[in-house]
């Protein structure tokens, strides 16, 4: 029988309400079930599976209650505006990190975690985009400010720097894995970022919705 077949697979787990959406993969090397999130999108669990992102100028939040083993990661572009900072404007753009945040902390309060149990492990915000305003700084800003004016603690974080990672976050452990990836094979992230950055910015948000 080959490793990872399907035959020695572990059944997948339960998906919370409101993320069948996600796109869940069986991680062979890793012999556990991943959920791999893009631009805009948040996971949360509360089953032993990790959860996958890129980031370059993007910041995740991996957040957990360790007591009731439930956490989740986003990953959200925060996009300036007029004047940079993220809490002077009204219009929808700008709110879409303090959204962000907001949707996963509140999902996993409804799905058992408790606030004063709450820890917080921040990583990204890179300088990938030359050509644009450092739009990485201004995410680290941004959720610095953020987990400070809630009261959340931050138990780690790996901010800033040039260059795009690659996350791993297991929520039921806390164990976060980041990999800094010094060349890139394709103009994959840039454009996906500096695509998401332009459509950001137009569209209204919505209310339904370790190194290695």
């Amino acid at each position: 029988m080959l490793s990872g077949s399907h035959e020695d697979r572990p059944k997948q787990p339960r998906v919370l309400r409101g993320f069948s959406h996600i796109n869940r993969y069986w991680d062979r090397e890793r012999r556990c079930y991943g959920a791999k999130i893009t631009p805009g999108q948040f996971y949360v669990s509360t089953e032993g599976e990790q959860i996958v992102t890129v980031l370059g100028s993007c910041v995740s939040a991996c957040v957990r209650d360790p007591i009731f083993n439930i956490g989740g990661m986003n990953h959200f572009m925060l996009p300036s505006g007029e004047n940079g900072n993220w809490g002077d404007s009204i219009n929808g753009s700008t709110r879409y990190g303090n959204f962000a945040m907001e949707q996963l902390v509140n999902t996993i309060l409804q799905n058992g975690g408790s606030r004063e149990n709450l820890e917080v492990k921040l990583v990204g915000g890179g300088k990938i985009l030359n050509a644009m305003t450092d739009i990485g700084s201004k995410n680290i800003e941004f959720v610095r400010e953020y987990v400070k004016m809630e009261g959340f603690r931050v138990v780690s974080e790996d901010l800033g720097d040039i260059y795009p990672r690659k996350v791993l976050y297991l929520p039921d452990t806390g164990k976060l894995l980041v990999k800094k990836l010094r060349s890139l094979h394709n103009t994959t992230i840039l454009e996906r970022e500096a695509s998401y950055s332009r459509d950001i910015n137009v569209e209204p948000v919505s209310g339904e919705i370790e190194l290695f």
